[in-house]
């Protein structure tokens, strides 16, 4: 994927700041000792494409054509160029989608029906690949058009923050968009560790409407996690905060884990609904991508 030199450099300096600053905050806290304990501080790396067909909004998405491509495969593509991936894998519990990434040349790992949301298809996926990882990143597989750049950052983040189990990105919100229950916001703190998503506006003021002079973050799907964690995570039962917003990513943040966030300068282009389609190949057809 080609961008406009401008957007991508002050991507890129997003990104980079984000991971400077989560290692000053690590060596303050005295991280550096941590980490010197051992040089491949979560070195393995694998990436994880949760895929389901069955969906309310979008029956067999995954499977959808953009441009000629099914969009599980956009998805993979794109993936496949993040330098920090040693591996990518497709889960999924349709055997449509699997042989449709089998025939892209994919590795696809089966998991169960039963799985509740995409991380613990990701849980499921991990247990049953051959090599041991450090680190899962779960890519969605609705965002045909994810940045490689974006997944090498949230994963270089959890490398330098050995207190925290999970990282995530994050980008400016627009305007109109601070209303959307489909549109996830996020708030963090100081040293850049998560303090609440919703669905919601947040914050929220006292005037009730979006502040156009206000910094709000939109939450990009991506995210990874430290590979024990994610056996634990999937032990953890459904909390209040959780199951209001439907949002897995609260639930670690109600049992008291951490979670760093990255800012990126990145445009979401994810599909939820038929709609989304004719969008995100308008917008490919303007960047001259095939």
């Amino acid at each position: 994927m080609t961008l406009c030199s401008s957007s991508s450099s002050s991507q890129k300096t997003w990104i980079v700041h984000g991971i400077l600053a989560g290692m000053a905050i690590a060596a303050a806290i005295g991280a550096r000792a941590y980490l010197g304990r051992s040089r491949k501080f979560r070195s393995r790396v694998v990436g994880i494409i949760p895929a389901r067909y069955a969906s309310s909004r979008f029956e067999g998405k995954p499977l959808v054509q953009i441009l000629g491509k099914p969009m599980i495969q956009r998805t993979w593509e794109r993936s496949k160029l993040a330098s920090t991936l040693d591996h990518v894998v497709v889960a999924t519990d349709d055997e449509r989608i699997a042989d449709c990434c089998r025939g892209f040349g994919a590795d696809v790992i089966m998991t169960s029906e039963s799985c509740r949301n995409g991380t613990e298809r990701c849980n499921e996926a991990l247990e049953k690949l051959e090599k041991e990882y450090d680190v899962v990143v779960n890519i969605q597989g609705d965002e045909p058009l994810i940045e490689p750049e974006i997944i090498d950052g949230v994963v270089k983040a959890l490398q330098v923050s050995p207190d925290a189990v999970f990282s995530t990105a994050v980008t400016s919100l627009k305007p109109e968009d601070g209303l959307d229950p489909n549109r996830v916001k996020c708030v963090v703190d100081n040293r850049g560790y998560a303090i609440y998503f919703s669905r919601g506006l947040i914050p929220f003021n006292k005037y009730g409407g979006v502040n156009p002079e206000f910094p709000y973050m939109l939450h990009l799907g991506i995210q990874s996690f430290d590979s024990k964690f994610l056996n634990v995570y999937s032990e953890l039962q459904p909390t209040p905060l959780q199951v209001e917003e439907d949002l897995e990513q609260l639930k670690v943040l109600e049992n008291g884990y951490k979670m760093k966030v990255i800012k990126v300068d990145h445009e979401a282009h994810g599909v939820d609904t038929p709609e989304d389609v004719e969008k995100i190949e308008s917008l490919m057809r303007e960047r001259n991508l095939s």
